[in-house]
C-alpha cells in the first residue's frame, strides 16, 4: 500500500536527533570567538618586578607573558603536567557508568568530552526545565561547572539564546520533512489565550499514530494572532498548514466558543479546495468533551447549597494568617491527621471546588477542633463572611453531610475529566461509552430522594441535552471510534444507543452510523485499491503462498481449488475487511487490554481498516493538549515567557514539547515492543490447516481429560473453547504467514488447545534431522553443543523480533546457521 510504503518513521528520526544535533550544530550556529583552554588551567600573577606571569594551578610551573600573549607553552604543559588530574591522551576515551532512568546505574560506556555536545545539553536544560537564560551566568552554576568539568566553557545568555534558535531550526526541519512526506491524516487541537502583556496567542497541536502504532502529539505553532474572530483564526491555521505541508486533516478539536464554528467552516472550505476533505467535512468539527463536562457541572453547582460557601469561608479564614495555620496544624497533630495544605477554590473552576471539598472532608475533625479553640471563627462566619448578600452562618453537621454528598457527586465528573484529557494514549474509543455513563448516572440522580442532588442534576441535564441530547448533531466519529475498539464493536454501540434514546430511535441511529462507517471505509478503499477484485470489493491480502513455478507445474492446483471452494461457500475471501471485522466475536474485557497493540498485530489482516483505525483512534476528545502549552497549571503564560518576544516564546514552547516527546517516544516504543514480545493481543491469525477436521475433537477431549483433575466440568468448558476456534474464519494464505508465531500470540486464548498444538506441530514428516546428526557426527561434542546453542539463541532472537513487529516472518529456522552445520 502507498501509505504503508511511506511508513511513519518520525519516532526513529526523532530518536536519532540527540546524536545528530551535536554534529550539525557547529554548521548552523554563529561562529564564536575562540578561547584557549589554557586559561582554565593557569592563573595570572605579577612578580616583584611587575612582569606578568602565568602559573599552573596544579604544579605551580610559571611562564612569562609573551609579546603576542601566545598560549602554546601553556597548552604543551597541560598535556605533560604530572599533577593534572584531567590529563587525557589525545583521542583517548574514559569509562563511566551509564545512567539509566530512575537514577540506576548501567554498564560501563566510553565517554569523551565534547564542547559542542555540552553546549547543546545546556541548551536543552534551559528549555525543558523552563529556566531563564541568565541561569548560565549565575555564580552558583559556574562554580559547580568549574568543579565538575573545568574544560567546559560556559556560554553567555546571548549565546544560549542563539543556540535555542539553532536547535529549533534543526528539530523543525526534521519534523517538517516527516509531515510533508507522510500520506497519513492528522487531527488538530487548537486553543487561544491572552498573555499578561495583552498579546493574543494561538496554539496548534497535531496528533497521529505512527506505523509502530504509537501515539504522537507535536505543537507546530505557538504564535500571536490579531484577534479571536473566526475568520482571523482560520486564516492563521491555513497559513501554518501550508507551511508544514499538512493538507490531510481528519478532525479539528476545539472548545465551544461560537467563533470556532466559523473557524472550522472556513477550514472545511479550504480542504474542499485542496481535495482532501474526508466525507465532505461532516466529521471535521469535534467539540472538546472536557469543555462540555465543565459547562454541565458548572450549571449544576449554581444550584448548590450554602454548605459549600461555609466550607469556603472556613478555609479562607484559616489560610489568612501564619498564626492560624500553625494553630490548625496543632489541631491536625492532636487528631492524628497527616498534615497537608488546605485548598481554596476558584469559584469559576468547579474542579478546584471539588479539590477544596475533598481536602476539607479529610480535615473534618481538625476543623471542628480548631473551631472549638478559636472562638473568632464563629464570629467571622456569623457576621463578616458574606455570601449572596447575607452572612453564611456556622458550619453544622448537616453541612458536612451535604458537602460529602456533593464531593462524591463531583468525583465522578472529576475522574471523567482526567480520563478524557489525556493526549498520549487513546481516548476516542471511550468517548461514547463515557457519554452513556453520564446519561445513566444523571437519570438515576434525577429520580433520587435527595432533593439537593436532584435539583443539581436537573440543571445539568438541560445543558447535557444542548450538546448530547440530539444524536443527529453528534459527530459520527464518536460512535465509529467505539466500533473500532475490538472489545465493543456494534454490539456495545447498539446497546448504549437504545439505553440513551430508546429502542426505536436507537435502532435508527445505529443504522445511520453503520451507513456512515461503510461510506468512510469505501472512501479509504477507493484511495488504496486501484483495481476492483470483482462484483464485491475484497480487501484481503493476496492469498497465494506458493511460487509461480509451483503453480505452473501443477503443484498448486489443489490450493487453487481450495480457495475457490472457500469463496463459493461464503468464506473469508468473499467478505470485505469491515464485514470480517464486525463478524468476529468481540475481545474479552480485561484491565491490561491495549487497543494499539491489538491493532498492531491485526493490521496485516485488516490493512485498509487498520489505516482508518490509525486516523480515528488518533482523535483526541479534548483540546487540553493545546491548552497545556500555556502553562502546566493554568491557561496563562507565566511572567517570564510573557516578557519575551513572540518568536522566542514560540521557539521555547515548541522545543520543550518536541524534546520531551523525543524521550517519551523512545520509552513508548520500548514498552510497545516489550508488550509485543509477550502474549500480546489475542490476534486472530488463525491457522487454515487445522480448520474443519472433526477427528481432532477426539484428540482434544483426550488431552483435556488427561490435564483436568475435575473431569467433566473442565471437559465441557474446554469443548466450548475448541468450538470457538473452529467457528472463526480461517486466516488468509500469505507467504509470510508463520504458524508458530500465530500460536504464540493466540495460545492465551486457547491454552489447552495450544498445548496440543505444540505437540502436534512438533511432529516432523521427514528424517532429515537424523541425517544432519550423522553429517555432524565427526564434530567434537563440545563444538556440536556450541553450534546447537548458537542456533537456539538465534532462533529465539528471530522469534522475539517477529513478535515485536507485525507477526509476519518466516519460520523459526535460520537458513544460514543450518548451512553452517551441514558444512
Amino acid at each position: 500500500m502507498a501509505e504503508n510504503g511511506n511508513t511513519d518513521k518520525v519516532g526513529d528520526e526523532s530518536r536519532g536527533s540527540e546524536s545528530t544535533t551535536a554534529t550539525t550544530h557547529s554548521t548552523i550556529t554563529k561562529q564564536r570567538k575562540k578561547r584557549s583552554r589554557a586559561w582554565d588551567f593557569f592563573e595570572e600573577k605579577v612578580d616583584a618586578t611587575g612582569n606578568n606571569k602565568y602559573a599552573c594551578r596544579f604544579c605551580g610551573q610559571e611562564y612569562f607573558e609573551t609579546k603576542g600573549k601566545s598560549t602554546t607553552q601553556m597548552n604543551n604543559h597541560i598535556n605533560k603536567c604530572p599533577n593534572n588530574p584531567y590529563k587525557v591522551e589525545k583521542g583517548q576515551k574514559l569509562l563511566q557508568f551509564q545512567t539509566l532512568p530512575g537514577g540506576n546505574k548501567g554498564g560501563l560506556i566510553p565517554w569523551k568530552f565534547d564542547q559542542e555536545e555540552c553546549w547543546m545539553a545546556l541548551c536543552s536544560i534551559v528549555i525543558v526545565d523552563e529556566l531563564s537564560f541568565s541561569f548560565v551566568e549565575k555564580e552558583g552554576f559556574r562554580n559547580f561547572m568549574k568543579m565538575a568539568q573545568p574544560c567546559f566553557h560556559i556560554p553567555s545568555r546571548t549565546t544560549v539564546t542563539q543556540d535555542c534558535f539553532a536547535l529549533f531550526n534543526v528539530e523543525k526541519n526534521k519534523l517538517l520533512k516527516f509531515l510533508k512526506g507522510t500520506s497519513q491524516r492528522v487531527s488538530l487541537t487548537t486553543d487561544t489565550w491572552t498573555s499578561i502583556q495583552k498579546v493574543n496567542y494561538m496554539c496548534i497541536t497535531t496528533h497521529w499514530i505512527d506505523s509502530e502504532w504509537i501515539m504522537h502529539k507535536r505543537i507546530i505553532n505557538f504564535s500571536p494572532i490579531t484577534s479571536h474572530k473566526g475568520e482571523d483564526m482560520a486564516r492563521c491555521i491555513i497559513d501554518y498548514l501550508r507551511e508544514w505541508g499538512l493538507q490531510k486533516i481528519f478532525t479539528v478539536i476545539v472548545d465551544n466558543a461560537s467563533s470556532n464554528d466559523v473557524t472550522v467552516e472556513k477550514l472545511s472550505d479550504k480542504l474542499d479546495d485542496w481535495g482532501t476533505n474526508s466525507m465532505n467535512g461532516h466529521h471535521l468539527h469535534m467539540r472538546c468533551m472536557a469543555h462540555i463536562v465543565n459547562l454541565i457541572v458548572k450549571d449544576g453547582l449554581k444550584e448548590s447549597s450554602i454548605s459549600i460557601a461555609r466550607v469556603r469561608c472556613v478555609v479562607r479564614y484559616i489560610r489568612q494568617s501564619p498564626a492560624r495555620l500553625r494553630k490548625f496544624q496543632e489541631c491536625c497533630e492532636s487528631e492524628n491527621i497527616v498534615k497537608k495544605s488546605l485548598c481554596l477554590d476558584v469559584p469559576t473552576r468547579w474542579n478546584s471546588t471539588y479539590l477544596m471539598l475533598s481536602r476539607a472532608i479529610e480535615y473534618e475533625r481538625a476543623i471542628k477542633e480548631y473551631s472549638d479553640r478559636d472562638t473568632s471563627l464563629s464570629r467571622y462566619l456569623m457576621f463578616d463572611a458574606i455570601s449572596d448578600g447575607k452572612p453564611v452562618g456556622i458550619l453544622t453537621r448537616t453541612d458536612w453531610d451535604e458537602v460529602k454528598r456533593i464531593a462524591q457527586f463531583l468525583e465522578i465528573f472529576y475522574n471523567l475529566t482526567l480520563k478524557v484529557s489525556g493526549s498520549l494514549y487513546v481516548t476516542s474509543n471511550a468517548h461514547f461509552i463515557e457519554i452513556g455513563q453520564v446519561v445513566v448516572y444523571l437519570n438515576r440522580l434525577i429520580t433520587t430522594e435527595d432533593k439537593l442532588l436532584s435539583e443539581m442534576t436537573l440543571s445539568m441535564w438541560k445543558k447535557f441535552e444542548k450538546y448530547w441530547g440530539e444524536p443527529k448533531k453528534m459527530n459520527k466519529m464518536i460512535f465509529i471510534a467505539c466500533v473500532l475498539d475490538p472489545r465493543y464493536k456494534f454490539t456495545t454501540v447498539s446497546f448504549v444507543l437504545k439505553k440513551m434514546f430508546g429502542d426505536d430511535e436507537g435502532t435508527i441511529i445505529e443504522k445511520e452510523v453503520h451507513t456512515y462507517m461503510s461510506s468512510l471505509f469505501n472512501e479509504y478503499v477507493s484511495k488504496s485499491v486501484s483495481k476492483d477484485t470483482g462484483g464485491k470489493v475484497s480487501t484481503s491480502l493476496p492469498s497465494s503462498s506458493f511460487s509461480t513455478m509451483e503453480t505452473s507445474t501443477g503443484l498448486g492446483a489443489l490450493l487453487d481449488e481450495i480457495r475457490k471452494h472457500k469463496a463459493a461457500s461464503g468464506g473469508v475471501d468473499s467478505k470485505t475487511e469491515l464485514e470480517k471485522y464486525l463478524g468476529e466475536d468481540p475481545e474479552n474485557e480485561r484491565p491490561e487490554f491495549d487497543i494499539l497493540a491489538w491493532w498492531k498485530v491485526n493490521s496485516p489482516r485488516f490493512p485498509i481498516l487498520g489505516m482508518m483505525a490509525r486516523d480515528v483512534l488518533a482523535i483526541p476528545i479534548s483540546s487540553v493538549a493545546s491548552e497545556s502549552a500555556f502553562s502546566t497549571g493554568g491557561r496563562i503564560l507565566d511572567q517570564f515567557r510573557s516578557s519575551l518576544t513572540p518568536k522566542l516564546v514560540e521557539t521555547l514552547v515548541c522545543l520543550q514539547d518536541w524534546l520531551r516527546s523525543l524521550k517519551l517516544g523512545v520509552l513508548k516504543l520500548l514498552c510497545a515492543r516489550r508488550r509485543a514480545a509477550g502474549p500480546i493481543a489475542r490476534s486472530n491469525l488463525y491457522c487454515p490447516v487445522t480448520k474443519g477436521f472433526d477427528s481432532m475433537l477426539i484428540l482434544f477431549e483426550i488431552v483435556c481429560y488427561q490435564l483436568s483433575s475435575k473431569g467433566k466440568k473442565r471437559k465441557r468448558e474446554s469443548k466450548k473453547v475448541y468450538v470457538t476456534y473452529l467457528g472463526e474464519d480461517p486466516e488468509n494464505e500469505r507467504p509470510e504467514f508463520d504458524i508458530l508465531a500465530w500460536w504464540k500470540v493466540n495460545s492465551p486464548r486457547f491454552p489447552i488447545l495450544g498445548m496440543m498444538a505444540r505437540d502436534v506441530l512438533a511432529i516432523p514428516i521427514s528424517s532429515v534431522a537424523s541425517i544432519l546428526l550423522i553429517l555432524t557426527k565427526k564434530l567434537p561434542p563440545t563444538m556440536f553443543a556450541k553450534v546447537c546453542l548458537k542456533l537456539g539463541v538465534l532462533k529465539l532472537l528471530c522469534a522475539r523480533r517477529r513478535a515485536a513487529g507485525p507477526i509476519a516472518r518466516s519460520n523459526l529456522y535460520c537458513v544460514q546457521c543450518s548451512s553452517n552445520i551441514i558444512s
